[in-house]
């Protein structure tokens, strides 16, 4: 008896649940002219960002690429004449993208960031693949100040080894021999 009784209450409570729901007024947003705010770390498209010296940001190392679960996105990688390394190609596949911000977490230059702008949608799917000169922005984004080449240890016409930020002087190995 038990059993039909828990089911009974259980009925009855689903039914006062709408029944209470009944006789309130609808909320209604009007979408375009008015956009509910967005949490501070929501997640949506995504951008390539600049260094502060303007230079991109990007150093094709497919972390990001190796980090999403979907496999939306592909680079190819190319290396300039003073040595700083940069992406040919960079293609992001929006159709296939879950925005769960994985790909800018695993990015060690701070190239690749999420934006809270989720309004973009196409009728044609092959418009929702967007090229590196689509997502590319010319300003740093998340982080204004942070220069990867400055930071890296990387041999180039910033900086040589012991010259970054915040590193050392090389060590002489057989310095330390006894």
């Amino acid at each position: 008896m038990s059993g039909i009784a828990e089911a009974l209450l259980a009925l009855a409570s689903g039914f006062a649940t709408t029944f209470r729901h009944l006789f309130r007024r609808p909320i209604t947003e009007s979408y375009p002219e008015y956009k509910r705010p967005l949490p501070v770390r929501s997640r949506a498209r995504i951008i390539l960002t600049c260094d502060p010296d303007g230079e991109e940001r990007c150093v094709a190392c497919y972390l990001c690429s190796a980090a999403c679960p979907v496999s939306c996105i592909s680079m190819q990688s190319t290396e300039r004449e003073d040595g700083r390394r940069l992406a040919a190609w960079f293609r992001i596949n929006f159709a296939r993208c879950i925005y769960c911000g994985l790909c800018e977490e695993a990015c060690p230059t701070s190239a690749i960031q999420l934006t809270p702008y989720y309004e973009f949608c196409e009728r044609d799917i092959l418009k929702m693949v967007a090229e590196k000169e689509n997502l590319l922005v010319r300003h740093c984004g998340k982080d204004p100040e942070y220069n990867f080449y400055r930071y890296a240890g990387v041999v180039t016409n910033v900086g040589g080894k012991g010259a970054h930020a915040k590193e050392s002087a090389p060590v002489d190995v057989k310095s330390l021999l006894p």
